[in-house]
This record gives C-alpha cells, sequence and structure tokens, in this order.
C-alpha cells in the first residue's frame, strides 16, 4: 500500500470509526462489482453502515444506492461529505 492509500485509509478510520483493514476488505470484495446493479450496491451501502456502526435512514440509504447506480456520485470529499451528513 502506498502512502497516498494509507493516509485514505487512515482518514476514514479516523472519520468512521471503519478499522482500515475493512475498508481494505470491502474494496477488493467489490472491485469487479456490477455498481448499476441496484441489489449490489443497497448490500455494499447497508455493509458499510453496518461497519461503521452509524444506521442510515431509508431515504439516505436510497439517495446513496440512486446516485451510485446512476454514476451521479459526486467524487470529492467535501461533496460527498454533504450526501453522508444530510
Amino acid at each position: 500500500m502506498n502512502n497516498f492509500q494509507k493516509g485514505l485509509f487512515d482518514k476514514i478510520q479516523q472519520k468512521s470509526n471503519i478499522n482500515a483493514d475493512d475498508v481494505y476488505k470491502v474494496a477488493d470484495s467489490v472491485k469487479h462489482a456490477d455498481f448499476s446493479d441496484e441489489k449490489t450496491v443497497r448490500k455494499l451501502v447497508r455493509h458499510l453502515s453496518k461497519l461503521a456502526n452509524k444506521p442510515i435512514s431509508k431515504e439516505k440509504e436510497d439517495k446513496i444506492v440512486e446516485s451510485i447506480v446512476k454514476n451521479d456520485m459526486p467524487m470529492d470529499m467535501n461533496s460527498l461529505n454533504k450526501i453522508f451528513k444530510k
């Protein structure tokens, strides 16, 4: 793992309380996932919510899933933070 990846995983761990190893395992498990498939994306969102011990509302889950499936997910951290804090 390069320094950028390590820094990213460290930041995720600080913000979400998810162990960096768990994040890496999830990332590795979805390398070939079909992100246009709603069931796959919904399962991933629920899994990450459970790992972080941060339940999300059905409405927020729907919004996240829809954004990912439609490939309309922002890629900058500020925009992502706004989605997850709503």
